[in-house]
């Protein structure tokens, strides 16, 4: 393998005789270490018994602040990857996990904005905590500086599609002298997730439908599952201004946000139609280059993972529903399908129990690109839709 990136534990990086391969650009070759459940269950014990040798730790926000700068801009040293300056790390998430350079600088900012606004949380406790993140954004390493800012020590899990940002954000804390005993960065498979969340004293878990199912039932558990955005348009709303309004919804930071709109809401049926058609339009205009400045699209390294998404769209359609984007699905950009918006006009009209909306699987379907699916809905049984959603999107007075 190229490079192989290392795990970070008892204070050290650290190689592994376990290894994955990561998705990548033809012949990237990386891969990264494992950490085996037995492994694990030693370093438990390891923080049990170092935990109470080591000095009061204050001044932690202050911190935090210079590791996401560090994080953004900075140069910092990465275990298996060597030194890495923020040119470098842009270069690898594209080249790795295809997302693309504006995204990237988006999501820094809004790591660093959530942390200048983030209140003064509890006071520091002993516990050791765990943050398991998901593939589809970094953004979430803001539960990492929560956890890190308020526990003993956070242990990170990240996501086998894409473990740079979480190293990379490891690598930031330590160089700006945050003590090594107090984090660490375990990359598992599913199984070895479940051995994390067993041997630490509270869990953030990032995940999608199947994930979320398999780690339920811990007291000390926050499990960030689907989102199921929607957004609820106003039966006076003119046409031209819903366009302006869901476009970023639907488009914006490529569909990967649990926040993204994946519902879009009508109360009656000509206005669904009529409002469907141009959004579908406006999103068939987005260019698939990855530097364009507004919404840019990420590609997938792994091919068949693009052509499964997009499945799970075609294979949820019914009878009498329309996909409305006209384009191919895929394009190709830097030899990698860059799965395109789809839009699709339902025909079922749901009623008044949420059984109906429940059982077309379309509504509140997430995939890790732009997708909506445009609907009308009787009054009565928005309330019903909603319920379902845990971002409910209405336009500002």
């Amino acid at each position: 393998m190229r490079a192989v990136l290392s795990a970070f534990r008892r204070g050290e990086w650290r190689t592994s005789l376990d290894t994955a391969a990561l998705p990548g650009a033809a012949g990237s070759g990386y891969g990264l270490a494992l950490v085996p459940e037995i492994v694990s269950h030693a370093d438990r014990g390891w923080w049990d018994s170092t935990r109470a040798e080591l000095p009061p730790f204050t001044g932690r926000r202050e911190l935090l602040l210079a590791a996401v700068e560090l994080f953004s801009r900075g140069r910092v040293f990465v275990g298996g990857l060597g030194e890495q300056d923020a040119d470098d790390f842009r270069a690898l998430v594209w080249e790795t996990a295809g997302l693309p350079g504006p995204l990237v600088d988006r999501w820094c900012a809004l790591l660093r904005d959530g942390l200048l606004k983030r209140g003064g949380g509890p006071a520091p406790d002993d516990l050791l905590s765990l943050v398991a993140l998901p593939g589809n954004t970094f953004t979430c390493l803001d539960s990492v500086l929560d956890q890190a800012e308020r526990s003993g020590a956070v242990w990170v899990r990240p996501s086998r599609r894409e473990p740079y940002s979480a190293a990379r954000l490891v690598a930031a804390l330590l160089a700006v002298g945050w003590p090594a005993a107090r984090i660490g960065l375990y990359p598992t498979g599913r199984r070895g997730l479940h051995g994390l969340l067993k041997r630490t004293d509270r869990q953030t878990v990032y995940g999608g439908a199947g994930l979320a199912a398999s780690v339920r039932g811990s007291p000390a558990l926050t499990l960030h599952g689907p989102g199921r955005g929607c957004a609820l348009v106003p039966a006076d709303m003119p046409v031209e201004q819903a366009v302006v309004w869901l476009l970023p919804l639907v488009a914006g930071d490529s569909g990967r946000f649990c926040t993204n709109v994946r519902a879009v809401i009508c109360t009656d049926r000509r206005q669904s139609s009529a409002l469907a058609v141009p959004l579908a339009a406006a999103l068939d205009a987005l260019p698939p280059a990855p530097g364009g400045p507004d919404w840019p699209l990420t590609v997938f390294r792994e091919p068949e993972a693009a052509h499964r998404a997009l499945r799970s769209v075609h294979d949820r359609m019914r009878p009498g529903d329309r996909m409305l984007t006209r384009r191919d699905p895929i394009a190709l950009v830097d030899g990698s399908p860059c799965v395109l918006p789809r839009l699709v006009l339902l025909q079922e009209h749901v009623r008044e129990c949420v059984q109906e909306y429940e059982c077309h699987p379309l509504v509140g379907h997430e995939v890790p690109f732009p997708f909506a699916a445009a609907l009308h809905a009787a009054p009565d049984a928005v309330r019903a839709l909603t319920a379902e959603s845990l971002f409910v999107h209405r336009p500002a007075e």
